[in-house]
């Protein structure tokens, strides 16, 4: 094909919270772990966040940060599902969902769509395309779906993988990478992704947050968009939503007070499927 066409679209809100909860719920290992014990992504990623913080120290007030990062660009989001601010109380103060994740340490349910127009390089010539962006390298990777298996609880393997794959084929390095779009489903799943692409090392995601490290003017700006938890996480849109976002930023067409400095103009899309069980890591360049 020379030019494709990608959708993707989700419409949560036609059921109940609590049959989106248990659909949600069988995205993990459905005849083990669902089937038996009625586990919910809540109370998954609350299992990781616990972990991280017996073994690294993680806080709460950390975790809160994520959220309140997320929404400061996610308020200046036209397209976000929540426009607006929240503070390190507020997040603390929102209602227990799974100790430690309280409300706001949680993406909603949401409806949303995205698209994505790809072309071969010579359609992009023949076409005069003034800037593309271009798909430097894609890296995917799985684990198993029995949470018991799995090596450890405070990184996702599949995560490591893809992201190796991906920055050995774009020949960069973490470092290079300036701006990023990761899949923050819930607080904990972005100070997981900072440790697992590589922008800092396991353990001190909760500091790199703490220090401004993933805002605007730190090492790397991360989720500008308002991220899954700001902007929305419509499951079937949500990785064409971060391809839309990071092209704009690429091409410098974000909205005033959420565009990242950019000098070598590279950017990296993070998503995950199940409970972390499937990981692709995108990397693009304009």
């Amino acid at each position: 094909m020379d030019i494709a066409l990608a959708v993707g679209v989700e419409k949560m809100n036609e059921v109940d919270t609590a049959t989106s909860l248990a659909v949600g719920g069988r995205g993990g290992n459905y005849l083990w772990e669902y089937h038996f014990y009625g586990t919910t992504f809540p109370a998954y990623y609350a299992l990781y966040a616990t972990a991280h913080m017996a073994r690294f120290g993680t806080t709460e007030e950390q975790l809160a940060l994520v959220r309140v990062k997320n929404q400061k660009y996610a308020a200046r989001n036209p397209k976000a599902q929540f426009q607006f601010e929240v503070t390190v109380e507020d997040v603390l103060k929102s209602r227990p969902i799974t100790w430690p994740l309280k409300l706001y340490d949680c993406s909603a349910i949401t409806d949303g769509a995205a698209a994505a127009i790809v072309a071969s390089e010579d359609v992009i010539r023949k076409l005069h395309i003034d800037a593309p962006v271009w798909i430097d390298a894609i890296g995917y990777a799985s684990d198993t779906s029995n949470i018991t298996r799995r090596e450890d609880y405070v990184s996702l393997k599949a995560t490591k993988i893809a992201a190796q794959m991906a920055y050995k084929k774009a020949g960069i390095e973490p470092r290079d990478v300036e701006v990023a779009e990761v899949h923050d489903c819930f607080t904990i799943a972005e100070i997981m992704a900072y440790e697992d692409l590589g922008f800092v090392e396991k353990g001190k995601g909760g500091k790199f947050i703490e220090e401004g490290q993933s805002d605007v003017g730190g090492k790397v700006a991360v989720n500008l968009s308002g991220g899954l938890l700001g902007k929305g996480h419509p499951l079937g849109a949500t990785g064409l939503a971060m391809i839309y976002e990071l092209v704009k930023q690429l091409r410098e067409e974000r909205e005033r007070g959420r565009q990242a400095p950019l000098k070598r103009y590279i950017a990296l899309a993070h998503n995950i499927g199940g409970t972390g069980h499937y990981g692709y890591v995108t990397v693009l360049r304009r």
